[in-house]
């Protein structure tokens, strides 16, 4: 039966919801706080409001990650899920499955994507982070989403993946028709995730033969120990990781840099804090940042199994149910002043890389990510100042993903960069 709509709910998924839905969200939480509505591709999905709630159904076994409990021509015509995966046979991944085959996918990962080896890659990332930043400096303004929040984390992950350099700027194109979704040519985004698995499922060839101490090769080295991970899984693996990875730090960065400079004090207070050399404040910062703007809106697909109730109402097997993660973040059950930005708030357990079996496996990365993106923007950009009005700037449509389309800011040119210039073998932009 179609949804029938609340007459005096908010309009959900349009341009100004996509701009500032947190009053919508809010309404939601008060008088709907579990809402079946109608999304933009047609499906009929239930919206899950509350930080309670939203903890439960993300923990709960019956809400399952496989769209096959759902529709298959939906899936087949990308109207839930990743578009392009099913056609590119890129299915077996963290995001689309359930126990047992989750538990051994993820424990294979987890051998090869260690908190030791982002540790290691701290280095690199300055690097990355350091070296776009020269690329503006001197100019005195920039587009902090194209030119630095988009390429950093897209130049990182193809590095802890083991792509070459000269071929990372395919991977920045490929990712660049994924972000913009339906902005793009028609069939873009399937296009370029089936060159992308074709591209990885060679690259696994060559690390087979010739491996390296990069995290395929270390998915490989897993598979090849007694463990089972066949072809496809380690494209789709791969691919997961890169599509997750990038997009997730891409709004980490640009949503909290935009909120940073639409709150002068807590901004002022995190730069002299960094200037001074103390980490407690940029710790408690990044978590509030992923709470107040986080990048992930909702937490991806889940599908009823089998009949259950979420806040007292009823969810028939096979329904889809979205976890609003950025309502359950400002929820005021929960997280006191839900809608200011306090960044020394340390009683924060909020879900912006999700709860449960399927909590963000890359979350230390994009939190590293993070952390040097924005103290070093801080530290060399001192007077960073937005260069348009807020009402101006838009936000990319999506269920998923919540993030700017474009973040223009001025600043006073440095002087010289102190850093060599930016070549094609470290982080080349165009």
């Amino acid at each position: 039966m179609p949804v029938q709509p609340d007459p005096a709910a908010p309009q959900l998924f349009t341009w100004e919801f996509a701009t500032d839905p947190y009053p919508a969200y809010a309404w939601l939480r008060e008088h709907a706080p579990v809402h079946r509505t109608t999304l933009p591709s047609g499906v009929e999905a239930w919206l899950v409001t509350r930080y309670a709630d939203a903890r439960q159904a993300l923990a709960d076994s019956r809400l399952s990650k496989n769209p096959a409990h759902h529709s298959e021509q939906a899936h087949r015509t990308g109207r839930v899920g990743i578009p392009g995966e099913r056609q590119a046979d890129l299915m077996t991944h963290l995001l689309n499955i359930d126990p047992p085959d989750h538990t051994r996918l993820r424990r294979l990962v987890s051998k090869a994507f260690t908190p030791r080896r982002v540790a290691e890659f701290e280095p690199r990332v300055q690097q990355l982070t350091d070296r776009l930043i020269d690329g503006f400096a001197q100019r005195g303004s920039a587009d902090l989403i194209h030119e630095f929040a988009f390429p950093l984390p897209i130049y990182a992950i193809c590095d802890l993946l083991g792509v070459p350099a000269e071929d990372q700027d395919d991977f920045r194109d490929w990712a660049g028709m994924m972000i913009r979704h339906g902005g793009g040519q028609r069939g873009g985004v399937g296009r370029a995730v089936k060159r992308m698995r074709a591209y990885l499922l060679e690259l696994i060839h060559r690390k087979r033969a010739d491996p390296g101490e990069d995290l395929i090769s270390g998915l490989i080295r897993a598979s090849d120990h007694g463990e089972h991970l066949n072809e496809n899984e380690a494209a789709a693996m791969a691919f997961i990781l890169l599509f997750a990875g990038f997009e997730t730090t891409v709004n980490l960065i640009g949503n909290g840099t935009y909120a940073l400079l639409r709150n002068p004090e807590q901004r002022r207070l995190l730069q002299e804090s960094v200037v001074r050399g103390e980490t407690a404040l940029l710790d408690t910062g990044i978590e509030e940042l992923l709470r107040y703007d986080g990048p992930v809106e909702m937490a991806t697909w889940r599908f009823a199994t089998r009949p259950l109730s979420i806040g007292g109402v009823d969810i028939p097997v096979g329904d889809p149910v979205l976890v609003v993660l950025a309502a359950a973040d400002r929820d005021p059950a929960r997280f006191a002043d839900e809608n200011t930005l306090d960044l020394a708030r340390t009683d924060n357990p909020h879900l912006g890389f999700g709860h449960g079996i399927h909590y963000c496996i890359g979350a230390p990365l994009a939190r590293l990510e993070g952390r040097s993106a924005l103290t070093t923007l801080l530290s060399r950009l001192p007077d960073l100042r937005l260069a348009e009005s807020p009402e101006n700037l838009r936000w990319r449509g999506g269920l998923i993903m919540r993030g700017l389309r474009e973040l223009p800011v001025e600043f006073t040119p440095e002087a010289r960069s102190p850093h060599a210039p930016v070549t094609s073998a470290d982080a080349p932009t165009r």
